[in-house]
């Protein structure tokens, strides 16, 4: 409840019972601590090179789903973004141009070094969304299973950013039981 609307109650069952204000006084601060603290963000977030963050960014929102943090841009004395924060459900990642603590694009590097997982919702509408907007699919839509306890059933597809950073995004399916699982390579 918020403290506006706790105030409120408190208010009302005073009127009625004086000892109800000492006894909701503790309940109101504790409200309104709660409100008014810093609230913490992710703990863990990606920063990924570009060697055109504008483009980039642009890409990411239209071919991916990303939504910018406006607040968290920065910009170069010419204008140019120094560094940006992209959200996706409750994850972050930043974007920044190549070269910031010695990473480079893999349009630079002519090598890929990572992958970056994404769950969505809808992985098929996801999928025709990125094609749409002209991601370079690694590798089409596919179901699978995977994982460590639960194992899961998972459907997803592979795609390349315009600079090469690879993307896989994941709709889980279902938790799959034990009589299905199989191990694998190397596990009995």
């Amino acid at each position: 409840m918020k403290p506006v609307d706790l105030a409120r109650k408190l208010r009302r069952e005073a009127a009625l019972q004086p000892a109800a204000l000492d006894r909701g006084k503790d309940v109101l601060m504790a409200a309104i601590r709660q409100e008014v603290a810093p609230k913490r963000g992710p703990t863990i977030v990606p920063q990924i090179p570009y060697q055109d963050v504008s483009a980039a960014l642009s890409f990411l929102e239209r071919a991916f789903g990303f939504r910018e943090i406006p607040t968290a841009r920065l910009v170069t004395a010419d204008g140019g973004i120094d560094h940006a924060m992209l959200a996706f459900g409750g994850g972050v990642i930043g974007i920044g141009p190549q070269g910031h603590h010695g990473t480079i694009s893999p349009k630079s590097g002519g090598i890929e070094s990572q992958y970056i997982s994404v769950y969505v919702d809808d992985v098929d509408a996801h999928y025709q969304r990125a094609v749409a907007a002209g991601a370079r699919i690694a590798t089409g839509l596919r179901d699978y299973v995977w994982g460590d306890r639960p194992y899961e059933a998972h459907r997803t597809y592979e795609a390349l950013d315009l600079e090469g950073h690879r993307w896989r995004f994941h709709q889980l399916l279902r938790e799959v039981p034990q009589s299905e699982r199989h191990s694998r390579p190397g596990e009995d």
